[in-house]
């Protein structure tokens, strides 16, 4: 139940903020969001017990959406540069003796990245006509294929994954989890979409759930290296934000250059 019931209000909220919710309400939700969540990367993979530097660093990870939101015409680049520099400033004005500058800022770079970067996708795509109906689908794939890689890899599982990084994750389940994904996908599409263009759909679900399988393992690997068991105890035994957001993190931009390239259904 520790589980369940904080899935379940996640859900409920996510689907009455896309349904019911305007695109800058999401804006300002989004913020929060990904703000603990590079707050959660900060405290696991930059060095010391202080809070500064993953408060900095949360900061930092906002500008991308920031640009978005108020310098459109800069679109998420501008921000992600700005970041950046500001980042090489920080790096350099702390520069001493001892202090592995060199790892800092290449960990606080991923984390603006995989945070900041990453995460200002999910308001480009939500700026998109149906983009919170797109949203519903790409959330539906993603917490589809969690649960179902976990039940199929539990009741079917024999072969690893990827034992050295997430021994417990099998193919079995991950290939349970691939359908059980595109199963949510055209189930959401059919009563959200006035028309379904199948042959786009279901290969972009495949693609979306093995892209929110490597998100999902790429957490392990910053976690299995910060000695860390989860990113954060924000959301009870679901762990922090990151343990919930790894895999849209990745899938979100995936699918919204999809989008652009390739329309919609």
């Amino acid at each position: 139940m520790n589980r369940v019931i904080p899935g379940l209000v996640l859900a409920v909220c996510w689907l009455l903020l896309l349904l019911k919710g305007t695109a800058i309400l999401f804006a300002l939700v989004l913020i929060p969001v990904l703000a603990v969540g590079a707050f959660e990367y900060g405290k696991m993979a930059l060095s010391g017990e202080s809070l500064l530097q993953p408060l900095i660093l949360s900061f930092l990870s906002l500008l991308p959406l920031f640009s978005l939101f108020f310098v459109p015409q800069l679109g998420i680049g501008g921000g992600l540069c700005l970041a950046f520099l500001l980042l090489a400033f920080w790096t350099l004005a702390g520069y001493r003796e001892g202090f592995d500058s060199y790892g800092f800022f290449s960990r606080a770079s991923l984390g603006l990245l995989y945070v900041g970067f990453l995460g200002a996708h999910l308001l480009l795509l939500r700026n998109l006509p149906d983009g919170n109906v797109w949203l519903l689908v790409l959330g539906g794939i993603t917490a589809g294929s969690d649960s179902g890689a976990y039940y199929c890899g539990r009741a079917f599982g024999r072969h690893k994954l990827s034992p050295l990084i997430s021994p417990k994750k099998t193919i079995e389940g991950a290939v349970g989890g691939l359908v059980v994904g595109m199963g949510v996908a055209a189930l959401l599409a059919q009563f959200l979409f006035d028309t379904v263009s199948w042959s786009f759909l279901l290969p972009v679900a495949v693609l979306l759930g093995i892209v929110g399988i490597c998100g999902d393992l790429t957490e392990s690997v910053i976690k299995r290296a910060t000695g860390t068991k989860d990113s954060g105890t924000l959301l009870a035994g679901h762990g922090g934000i990151l343990d919930r957001a790894d895999s849209i993190l990745f899938a979100a931009p995936i699918l919204y250059y999809l989008l652009l390239v390739l329309g919609g259904v």
